[in-house]
C-alpha cells in the first residue's frame, strides 16, 4: 500500500517512526512519502519536506509566515494529488493538518488521524471538523478517547507510542559513571534543560532557563539538544563560555541521569516523568500580560498545559506559565526539586502512579494492526 504521512514536529517525527517501522511489519509492499524528520527518513520512502521548514508558533509567526504556509499547504496539496495514496495518516500538527484532512476528503481519500490534535483545551469546535473530514482518529490518551466518542467520531485507543519509545531507547541501562564518561562530564548533579524544538521557544524560554546557571553553582546544566538545531542555536544564550553542555540524540538518556529538569511543556514532559525525573514545567509565548490572560480566560479550556497533569487531573508538577515564569519562581521551584527529599519522593510516586495509568509498550504495533485492519476492511 502507499502511504502519505504528514508530521510537522519532533514528536510526531518519533511516532511517525515508530508507527511506519510496525507498518512495515504488516505490509511487505508498504511506499511512504511523508512530510516529517530525520528518524521518519530512517524507515525509508521519500522525504518531501523537514518539520524544520514548515514549524511555526504563536499568532504572530504565523501572521508573518502566511506567505511560506500558503505555499506548503499548495505544494502538499498537489504532491498527495501526483501520489495518489490509499491513505493519508495525518500527525497531530492541527493549523496544517486539518487543512490537508479537508482538502483529502473532499478529493476522495480516506483519512487517518494518529495522535490527536489537542482541541480538547482550546477551539473545541474543531471536533465537527474532524467528524466530517477524518475517517477514523488514533488516541493516545485515554481522556482523548472518551472526548471523541461523545461526539460521534470514530475512535481507536491503543496506548500511548511514548512507552515504545521509552522502552527501545539507547543506553537504557547505562550507568551514571558511564554516561558522565562517555561525555567527559564533571562528577556533578546534572539539571536537564529541555526547552522545546521550535526556534521561537527557545528564544523565549532557554534565557530564563539558563539563568538558573549561577544560581546553582554546585549542579552542570545540561541542554537536551533538539535535532532541528546546532550547537551554535543554544551557545548564543548560555551564560559564559562552556559553562553549559549540549548533547544532542540522547533525550532520554540524559533524565534518566539527571536528578532534575526543566520543561518546556508539551510531549517532554510525559517523557520526563515516565523517565521518573523530578520538573518543573515552563513556557511563555509573546505577549505578557494580555496572552496570560486571553490564555487563562479565553483560550485554553482545560486546568493544566502539561499532560502529566492532565492525564492525573491534579498538579502532580509545578506549571510556571507566562507571567508565572519568572526567575524567583523558577529558582524557589528547582530548588524545591534539587534539595527537598519529600518533595522529590512524593513526585516519584505520583510518576509511579501515573505509569500504571498510562500501561505498557506495544502501542505502534497495536495502532498499526488497527489501521491495517481498518484499510483491509
Amino acid at each position: 500500500m502507499r502511504y502519505y504521512i504528514i508530521a510537522g514536529e519532533a514528536s510526531g517525527d518519533l511516532h511517525a517512526s515508530n508507527l511506519m517501522r510496525e507498518l512495515k511489519r504488516l505490509d511487505a509492499e508498504a511506499d511512504f512519502r511523508f512530510w516529517g524528520g530525520d528518524l521518519m527518513a530512517r524507515q525509508g520512502g521519500k522525504l518531501v519536506r523537514h518539520y524544520r521548514d514548515t514549524a511555526y508558533m504563536g499568532v504572530w509567526e504565523v501572521i508573518t509566515h502566511l506567505p511560506s504556509i500558503f505555499k506548503n499547504l499548495n505544494e502538499c496539496k498537489e504532491d498527495i494529488l501526483r501520489y495518489h495514496p490509499d491513505v493519508l495518516i495525518l500527525v497531530d500538527y492541527p493549523g496544517f493538518n486539518l487543512r490537508i484532512a479537508n482538502f483529502a476528503h473532499s478529493n476522495g481519500l480516506k483519512v487517518f488521524y494518529y495522535i490527536s490534535p489537542k482541541i480538547w483545551a482550546w477551539n473545541k469546535g474543531r471536533v465537527k471538523r474532524i467528524q466530517k473530514w477524518v475517517d477514523k482518529m488514533f488516541t493516545i490518551l485515554p481522556f482523548e478517547t472518551d472526548f471523541y466518542a461523545e461526539y460521534g467520531v470514530p475512535v481507536a485507543y491503543s496506548g500511548n507510542p511514548l512507552l515504545d519509545a521509552i522502552d527501545t531507547r539507547e543506553f537504557k541501562n547505562e550507568s551514571r559513571e558511564a554516561f558522565l564518561e562517555r561525555h567527559q562530564l564533571p562528577d556533578k548533579p546534572i539539571v536537564a534543560v529541555l526547552a522545546g524544538s521550535r526556534l521561537q521557544e527557545i528564544d523565549r524560554i532557554i534565557p530564563d532557563m539558563l539563568k538558573m546557571v549561577r544560581k546553582f553553582p554546585d549542579h552542570q546544566f545540561i541542554v537536551a539538544g533538539a535535532p532541528s538545531f546546532t550547537e551554535a542555536d543554544y551557545q548564543q544564550y548560555v551564560p559564559g563560555e562552556g559553562s553549559v553542555k549540549v548533547i544532542f540524540g540522547e533525550t532520554y538518556a540524559l533524565l534518566q541521569q539527571a536528578k532534575a529538569a526543566m520543561v518546556t511543556s508539551g510531549t517532554a514532559t510525559l517523557e520526563a516523568a515516565l523517565l521518573k525525573c523530578p520538573q518543573v514545567v515552563c513556557y511563555k509565548m509573546w505577549g505578557g500580560a494580555f496572552t496570560d490572560f486571553m490564555a487563562k480566560k479565553v483560550i485554553i479550556q482545560v486546568p493544566y498545559i502539561s499532560l502529566v497533569n492532565l492525564i492525573m487531573n491534579r498538579e502532580v508538577v509545578t506549571e510556571l506559565f507566562q507571567n508565572d515564569m519568572t526567575e524567583e519562581n523558577l529558582t524557589s521551584e528547582l530548588r524545591n526539586l534539587l534539595c527537598d527529599e519529600g518533595i522529590r519522593n512524593k513526585m516519584f510516586a505520583d510518576y509511579e502512579e501515573l505509569q500504571r495509568v498510562m500501561g505498557g509498550p506495544g502501542s505502534s504495533g497495536k495502532t498499526a494492526r488497527l489501521m491495517w485492519d481498518s484499510l483491509n476492511g
